[in-house]
């Protein structure tokens, strides 16, 4: 389904089996709403799921202008007052968990828990040229040429040679993703920085890190676990991608979490 959004046409999916409490889920950057398909087949019983694509991304517009992570999370916020949702248990992946991070903050009136997947406080002063370099190579050479080396940082090898038939799916999710809405998504992440405030969050929270995320060592998800107040944190053994490589030990995580005390 699609709704305006802030002045973008955005899809959502929503599965109310259960009528429960709002369960929100944010994708990776090149990534879209598909990669939580898994998880909301197994959380749509007990809560009300949502998932969407971030703008330019799935079938989600490119945004006209340049964004922040803050306008990502206000997004969010217009979305989740757009279809009545109070307040919702927010998941967020990569750049989802940047953009969980902001919404936390800036909006936490309307937050039940927070979950941080593979996701820093900030970006580190020398490694946003990264991703500001292939902002420019993708507007200039395509999005083709980002596919392989994302998957490699994405998953283990191991992963990758027992699982084709997910690579296979995620390859394609990242080639068909904008290049102009993959550019500016990574020019708003190469700006991100949420430590000043992390220490204002008083929901639960949950940090989830890859044992064997080289993009985003677990060092650096352990210091918004060690910033906000009685958050938890766990290091699971894969990639970057750990709601996928994982999924059961991931998924058994994520319910426990959100059982516990409120």
């Amino acid at each position: 389904m699609q709704l305006n959004i802030n002045g973008i046409d955005t899809r959502y999916v929503l599965d109310n089996e259960g009528g429960g409490p709002w369960l929100t889920f944010i994708h990776q950057l090149a990534g879209d709403l598909s990669v939580w398909d898994q998880m909301a087949g197994y959380f749509r019983d007990s809560y009300t799921v949502l998932r969407y694509d971030l703008r330019g991304h799935g079938h989600t517009a490119v945004s006209p202008d340049a964004f922040t992570i803050d306008d990502l999370a206000d997004d969010l916020s217009e979305l989740l007052d757009r279809l009545g949702a109070p307040s919702t248990h927010v998941v967020g992946l990569s750049i989802g968990g940047m953009v969980a991070q902001k919404f936390a903050i800036n909006h936490a009136d309307k937050v039940d828990s927070l979950t941080v997947v593979g996701a820093p406080a900030f970006i580190r002063e020398e490694a946003r040229p990264t991703f500001l370099q292939r902002a420019a190579s993708v507007r200039e050479s395509g999005i083709a040429g980002i596919v392989e080396p994302t998957l490699e940082r994405w998953f283990t090898a191991e992963f990758r040679k027992a699982h084709p038939e997910v690579i296979e799916q995620i390859a394609e999710t990242i080639a068909n993703t904008p290049a102009e809405g993959f550019a500016r998504a990574a020019e708003a992440l190469s700006r991100f920085d949420a430590r000043a405030e992390l220490a204002s969050i008083a929901k639960r929270t949950l940090v989830v890190a890859g044992e064997q995320d080289n993009g985003t060592p677990h060092a650096e998800s352990k210091l918004i676990a060690d910033t906000v107040p009685g958050a938890q944190f766990e290091l699971l053994n894969a990639a970057h991608l750990s709601p996928v490589e994982v999924s059961q030990r991931f998924c058994a995580l994520l319910d426990a979490f959100l059982r516990g005390p409120a």
